[in-house]
């Protein structure tokens, strides 16, 4: 039995891929803090967590135990299960956080510290610098800006929330009247950040002007089992399986030891060639996409958990696929 706790909205698109693959060899937990039916009912179990962080680790081991569960996949808070990981190897279960340790989860989660493991590693990534007030702030653009195009994000943060990058010639309004453009006027990104009462630390970096990637990858202690990047173009997302851009990610993935489902990001520089961006120890919003290429990840990642033979690989080329939403009934 495999337990998918609480996850991005992709942790309904999961569940299904698991199933198809386990085709009821294993039973299949799901839970959610929040009533989000449209996610655990495609659960062969459904479960809401409680949302109290204190009483959480007892009601999942106890859990846990009282349903037979092998595996636990952590989902979004891999980070607060890993401090636990000898507990759970206590109780008989496999948790799976993104990574093998704390530490390697804190350096993925902090962009200034896994951008400085990057560079020490040989591995590509972006010309950044971290600043944690205004006077750095202003020093770090007129040094890099006089080099580069510039781009600022926070240092600890998901969705791409935080992301700007910066122009001195932008109209003044244009981030207030197209914020989804994320393009705002360096003078003025810089002043609010002046005025701000607790702006917290940034990274100020350079902007890659090339083609953004999203691999989404299988990995057990460090080692890729599996690997699809996403290549986004217009509304369009280009599937691959191999390429620098995957072998970039296989070499991060190594470096921090990923365990699970997790997604690697990455950007191309104007010569094509691929930079890290960042590791994100989790499963994607888009890693469903991926079977429209013939290979199911998620369902790589609990056969091989569970000990089963693993779904049939029916890739069929590099294709491009397009996401679309559809409605659900809850």
């Amino acid at each position: 039995m495999i337990w998918f706790l609480e996850g991005q909205s992709s942790q309904r698109d999961v569940i299904l891929a698991a199933r198809q693959a386990l085709q009821g060899r294993a039973t299949i937990l799901g839970s959610h803090r929040k009533h989000r039916p449209d996610i655990t009912a495609v659960a062969d179990i459904a479960l809401q967590e409680p949302k109290d962080p204190a009483t959480r680790l007892a009601w999942i081991l106890e859990t846990a135990r009282e349903h037979g569960v092998r595996v636990v996949h952590a989902g979004r808070d891999g980070l607060g299960y890993e401090q636990y990981r000898q507990t759970f190897n206590e109780a008989g279960l496999t948790l799976v956080t993104g990574a093998m340790n704390l530490d390697s989860l804190k350096a993925m989660d902090n962009k200034a510290r896994f951008t400085r493991a990057c560079q020490s590693a040989g591995l590509a990534v972006p010309a950044t610098l971290e600043v944690n007030d205004a006077d750095g702030l202003t020093a770090a653009v007129a040094e890099m800006g006089a080099l580069f195009p510039l781009c600022v994000k926070p240092v600890v943060g998901i969705f791409g929330q935080g992301f700007w990058r910066l122009n001195d010639d932008a109209d003044p309004f244009a981030c207030f009247a197209n914020p989804d453009h994320r393009v705002v006027e360096t003078r003025r990104f810089v002043d609010a950040y002046a005025e701000s009462a607790k702006p917290g630390p940034v990274l100020v970096m350079r902007y890659l002007p090339g083609e953004e990637h999203s691999v989404d990858m299988v990995c057990e202690a460090g080692v890729v089992i599996a690997a699809v990047a996403r290549c986004k173009i217009n509304g369009f997302q280009q599937l691959s399986r191999e390429g620098d851009v995957i072998e970039l990610a296989r070499q991060a993935a190594a470096l921090f030891g990923c365990d699970g489902i997790i997604n690697i990001q990455t950007r191309q520089d104007e010569d094509g060639k691929p930079c890290l961006l960042e590791i994100n120890p989790r499963p994607s919003g888009g890693i469903g996409y991926t079977l429209a290429g013939g290979i199911n990840l998620p369902g790589i990642f609990a056969t091989r958990r569970l000990g089963f033979d693993l779904p049939p690989d029916t890739w069929s080329g590099n294709i491009t696929v397009r996401p679309v939403s559809v409605g659900i009934p809850v």
